[in-house]
């Protein structure tokens, strides 16, 4: 059975958490929650199984939301915690994140 790693968040990519999940519920009451809820499964894939993840630049990993538009950006450290860089949106300039390592 696969450990369990902690996964923190950069302030930056919480803020982006926040606001994509805050603009979603804008649009539709409930959709915020549907959206937290992917990004929740996420966590619980990549603190399941990390490595199942492309690496796409650097040392840096992608986890795509299911039927969402957005990727948690996140690095294994040497402790094994993950540390997520980004909240990203998949129609954004790569560049935007990539700068961050």
């Amino acid at each position: 059975m696969p450990i369990a790693r902690s996964v923190i968040f950069t302030p930056i990519a919480r803020e982006e958490l926040i606001d994509a999940q805050d603009w979603y519920e804008n649009e539709a009451p409930g959709l915020g929650r549907r959206f937290r809820a992917a990004v929740d499964a996420a966590i619980g894939r990549m603190s399941n199984n990390p490595c199942q993840f492309a690496v796409i630049h650097r040392n840096i990993r992608r986890a795509l939301l299911q039927r969402f538009p957005y990727a948690l950006m996140f690095v294994i450290e040497p402790d094994d915690a993950l540390t997520v860089i980004a909240c990203f949106h998949g129609s954004r300039d790569p560049a935007h994140w990539q700068q961050r390592m």
